[in-house]
């Protein structure tokens, strides 16, 4: 299968930080694939994912994004990527169709299209009574039903998630995950962290296990079980790999 997402020997060093926050990441990710990126707390997940979407640049090392470089192409690699961050991408004193008719347009889409879109991507997530209601007064998993229409109404070949299920209820879960799904079979390809190992375990068609700012392993969620001796579970894996110690960060 054809790569989508090609790593080569990528680290980041923050100027604050005396080690690598990633450390040497070489990683191929295939068109269509749901790819997690698992880790404890400052495992340097979010780093990886940052720099990928160009949220910050590499210290060293190279990837490219369906071929396209972000040296080179960082505008055409916007285009075709979709961010959905863990904190809330939206302005509260805006409803939740004028959030999204903003956000629409930054990426370009026509006036015709994107109210059908919005409607449209409104109603499977269970949001269009509350189309017209100020983003400030929605729930916490309204908030990240919504956050994540806004960073995919122009059907991004690429996206990427951190953390999209944190903190809600098991409805809007629900939701959240089975639009992903939808997604992907169209299209997609997916990068999504999390700490729900349950949820990763069958939502992930590929994983990669890091810590340290290093990869300890990849592969599908049923080749990491089978690799380990005595595991059960994706979370026997992860404890194995990255040892009990509390990963508390300030």
């Amino acid at each position: 299968m054809e790569h989508i997402i090609e790593i080569k020997n990528l680290y980041k060093k923050y100027k604050s930080s005396d080690e690598f926050s990633v450390n040497d990441i070489s990683l191929n990710i295939d068109k269509n694939e749901i790819y997690g990126i698992l880790g404890p707390n400052g495992a340097g997940k979010t780093t990886l994912i940052s720099m990928l979407s160009g949220l910050i640049k590499p210290t060293s090392g190279s990837f490219t994004i369906n071929g396209l470089s972000p040296k080179k192409d960082n505008s055409k690699i916007k285009q075709i990527i979709g961010v959905v961050p863990q904190e809330y991408a939206l302005y509260p004193t805006l409803t939740a169709k004028e959030n999204l008719l903003f956000f629409g347009s930054l990426y370009g889409l026509k006036p015709k299209s994107i109210h059908k879109k919005i409607d449209e991507a409104l109603e499977i997530m269970g949001l269009s009574k509350f189309a017209d209601k100020k983003i400030e007064q929605f729930s916490g998993g309204m908030k990240r039903r919504c956050n994540l229409i806004a960073g995919t109404l122009h059907n991004p070949k690429v996206l990427f998630l951190d953390e999209p299920t944190v903190g809600v209820d098991v409805q809007s879960k629900k939701a959240i995950i089975d639009y992903l799904l939808d997604l992907n079979k169209k299209g997609t390809c997916i990068i999504y962290t999390s700490h729900h190992l349950s949820e990763a375990e069958e939502f992930c068609t590929k994983i990669a296990i890091i810590d340290h700012g290093k990869i300890h392993a990849t592969g599908t969620p049923e080749e990491l079980v089978k690799r380990v001796a005595n595991a059960e579970n994706l979370e026997d894996v992860f404890i194995s790999l990255t040892g009990k110690e509390l990963r508390d960060v300030v």
